[in-house]
């Protein structure tokens, strides 16, 4: 009996998970009331305040229950990857971009996330759960860059924080356009060479080898002067 209800209240949670996602989705997170989403869950406004304390701790259930996919994307992308911190990066990189592209539960929560959220006072749990996500994610990027760089495999000059920060841009700006408008471009083809670009751009110059001096070629001798004979008598 005791596992039956625990089951009840995990399909309920789920189903209140996907009418919010719906809601969200076609009314706004700012605009979008509780009882909106009680009534589309066929659930008691009740019911949801005990899965979740207000719109705030719903909206960030939506997007860790969306964000989990990811995650695992990301440790397998360092698994395929070895030892190579830069193809670490790239992978790590890339992996957001492929679930994105499989996934349509993410690409409704990515396109709430990006399109259809007000960062108001009610929601500044939200933006703050947003930043804590972005930061870990770019701590990842930073972490591997620092490994290359020990290595020697990055070109000198870097700044580690920086060159995190804009690859992180970039694969944000990628989903973030791509979310606008799916059928615009091939989310993963177009993302997997503009990240390989950058990392590309990244690289320390490969030592050149030593040239050796080829010598030149001896002039040819002028030709020898042909001998005169006497005219004949």
């Amino acid at each position: 009996m005791v596992r039956r209800t625990k089951a009840d209240a995990l399909a309920t949670r789920h189903q209140i998970l996907d009418a919010a996602e719906a809601e969200f989705l076609a009314r706004g997170v700012a605009h979008t009331r509780l009882q909106d989403v009680a009534a589309a869950a066929g659930v008691t406004r009740g019911a949801i305040y005990w899965h979740f304390q207000d719109k705030a701790e719903l909206f960030n259930a939506m997007m860790e229950r969306a964000f989990l996919p990811c995650e695992g994307a990301a440790e397998r992308a360092l698994a395929v990857a070895g030892d190579d911190p830069l193809a670490q990066l790239h992978e790590m990189a890339v992996a957001p971009l492929r679930v994105l592209a499989e996934s349509e539960q993410v690409q409704r929560v990515f396109r709430i996330a990006m399109h259809q959220t007000e960062y108001t006072a009610e929601l500044a749990p939200v933006q703050e759960r947003y930043l804590e996500g972005s930061g870990e994610f770019q701590q990842q990027l930073a972490e591997a860059l620092q490994r290359a760089d020990a290595l020697g495999w990055l070109r000198p000059g870097l700044t580690i924080k920086a060159v995190a920060l804009g690859l992180f841009a970039l694969v944000d700006g990628l989903m973030h356009h791509w979310t606008l408008r799916p059928g615009g471009f091939d989310l993963v083809v177009c993302g997997e060479a503009a990240v390989r670009a950058y990392v590309d751009g990244l690289r320390a110059a490969l030592p050149q080898a030593p040239t050796t001096a080829v010598p030149a070629a001896p002039a040819p001798a002028p030709p020898a002067p042909r001998s005169r004979r006497a005219p004949s008598t």
